[in-house]
């Protein structure tokens, strides 16, 4: 189905990012996320005729969408962007010149009613990135038990009310009224929280954990970033783009520990083991491109390099 008017995907920092990936225009290039390939076009622009960019989308939509994209440079891959290790080795592929995440959900997902992951639009509360593959959110809470529920919306949606929309859930499911659509999760959050944010809604927080949840996104992130270390070749980029804490707190913590250089204590004599990474800072979207798309408010872009000690 074709997004809702107004969903058209704005990419997210984007000449900042294929800014700070491209270092050799010939080179081998990753887009982890291809969503609608805002990204992944603009990289084509700036590389040689020699350059390749393999792209990877768990979303059929985001797949069916890049066969517009008529570039002999290009291929699309219908994976999981954790799996970009083992696809590129089946094609040949065992060292790439950069690897670009651009986490979180695609405006297109977000504004089809039908995928269930906005709480402003009544549809399926399906939430599944690949709506092929998988449990949805609602046969979720329809089997889990309220313990299991409650660590999900605590851990991943940072809810200080986890338990008692945990309890709400679980009571309205035993009165034989199980949650099924977006509109009734939202219902059933705010009654169960009490405070919130100034201008955030109390669903916010549930939903983002269990679309998280769902679709397993942070292992599937320290999957992707261990897999990116492995493929790229000394002087290679590494550029995350995240949209929430959690996503930043993982990309951040797994570049400073790869930046050092760590004593092994069974050989403190030895030299220490070299770095792999050297990190290379942040960014944020400006002001005006906030304004310009108010998706862009959260996001951070986190880059690294592969170092060639390590290599």
């Amino acid at each position: 189905m074709s997004p809702a008017p107004g969903s058209e995907h704005a990419s997210v920092l984007l000449h900042e990012a294929i800014d700070a990936l491209v270092t050799r225009r010939h080179g081998i290039y990753v887009d982890g996320t291809f969503g609608r390939g805002g990204h992944a076009r603009l990289l084509l622009e700036r590389l040689s005729c020699d350059g390749r960019v393999v792209a990877f989308d768990r979303d059929p939509e985001a797949v069916a969408a890049a066969t517009a994209l008529a570039d002999p440079r290009f291929s699309i891959h219908h994976a999981r962007f954790g799996r970009m290790k083992a696809v590129l080795l089946e094609l040949g592929v065992d060292r790439v010149d950069g690897v670009l995440l651009d986490l979180g959900v695609s405006s297109p997902q977000i504004d089809a009613a039908e995928r269930g992951f906005s709480f402003r639009l009544d549809g399926p509360l399906d939430m599944r990135m690949d709506p092929t593959r998988g449990e949805s959110a609602a046969e979720f809470l329809q089997r889990a038990d309220e313990r299991h529920i409650a660590e999900v919306i605590r851990e991943y949606g940072e809810e200080r009310f986890a338990l008692q929309v945990a309890k709400a859930l679980v009571a309205r499911r035993e009165r034989g009224s199980p949650v099924r659509t977006t509109r009734e999760l939202a219902a059933v959050v705010a009654g169960a929280v009490r405070t919130r944010e100034p201008g955030q809604d109390p669903a916010t927080r549930t939903f983002q954990a269990l679309r998280i949840f769902v679709n397993a996104e942070l292992e599937e992130l320290e999957q992707a970033l261990n897999a990116a270390l492995d493929l790229l070749t000394p002087g290679g980029r590494l550029v995350v783009i995240s949209f929430h804490s959690l996503e930043d707190r993982l990309v951040k913590t797994f570049i400073v520990r790869e930046s050092r250089s760590p004593v092994d204590r069974r050989a403190p004599f030895a030299p220490p083991r070299p770095s792999r990474l050297r990190a290379l800072g942040r960014t944020k979207p400006s002001a005006d491109e906030v304004r310009a798309n108010p998706r862009a408010r959260s996001a951070v872009m986190r880059i690294a390099e592969r170092t060639e000690a390590a290599a």
